[in-house]
């Protein structure tokens, strides 16, 4: 032993946060894909060439949404969604959030599952958020889905950019939350797949009730200055 060494194993270098790994041959699913967000969603990765299945109560509904976006998608009633999908995006309106999670609890099992929803009540003065008893949607889905890997992110998004053939590029950062780091690697990097979209860890899933809430924000910005406000992060 020299002078200079005490004997300890030397600490590994921190792992590089920009190294996401390949989601390029994972299936997509979206829950709720016949609605602005889902289908939104839908086409980007379809169109950056994820393979792409939305869901939806009724079958020839999602069926029909996806003939419509084309790019490869295809539809499916929410629990065949859930189980041809590696990772499901939960797209649903908040009023049937609950619902749909409990009734899909077998079929997301073991899955990755990303929480996008919004909880917002909305009256004369604007949009507002709701805080669920759970703290937020994506905990109330973490505390439905036992079995399933939940995260959280997509939520700041426009779905009239998402749906817009004509726009090249989404501008906007995503933040996301979730427990694992494998899991929210994983999402950050299906962000990615989008054209001028990155993901961003942004903690746990117990600080996802602000993320979730900022979009009563977003709303008022976008009224004001009649706008499609997105997220971007500073110096990262």
């Amino acid at each position: 032993m020299t002078e200079h060494d005490t004997g300890s194993t030397p600490k590994p270098p921190a792992k590089d946060p920009w190294d996401l790994p390949d989601v390029s041959g994972l299936t997509v699913g979206v829950l709720g894909g016949t609605g602005p967000q889902g289908r939104g969603l839908a086409y980007r990765f379809a169109r950056a060439g994820q393979k792409v299945v939305i869901g939806s109560r009724a079958a020839d509904r999602a069926e029909a949404a996806a003939a419509e976006l084309g790019h490869g998608v295809e539809g499916a009633d929410n629990a065949e969604c859930a189980r041809r999908s590696d990772i499901v995006i939960v797209a649903v309106p908040w009023d049937g959030h609950a619902k749909t999670l409990e009734s899909l609890r077998e079929e997301l099992a073991g899955k990755l599952v990303v929480d996008c929803v919004n909880p917002l009540g909305f009256d004369k003065k604007g949009a507002y958020a709701l805080k669920p008893e759970e703290g937020s949607a994506a905990e109330q889905a973490a505390a439905l889905l036992p079995d399933s890997r939940v995260t959280a992110a997509f939520h700041h998004l426009s779905a009239v950019l998402l749906q817009d053939e004509t726009i090249e590029e989404i501008d906007t950062d995503v933040l996301v939350l979730g427990e694992a780091r494998a899991d929210t690697d994983t999402v950050q990097a299906l962000a990615g797949r989008i054209p001028g979209m990155r993901g961003i860890f942004a903690g746990r899933l117990r600080n996802a009730h602000q993320v979730e809430s900022l979009v009563a924000n977003l709303i008022s910005v976008n009224r004001r200055y009649k706008a499609h406000a997105g997220l971007r992060t500073t110096d990262v």
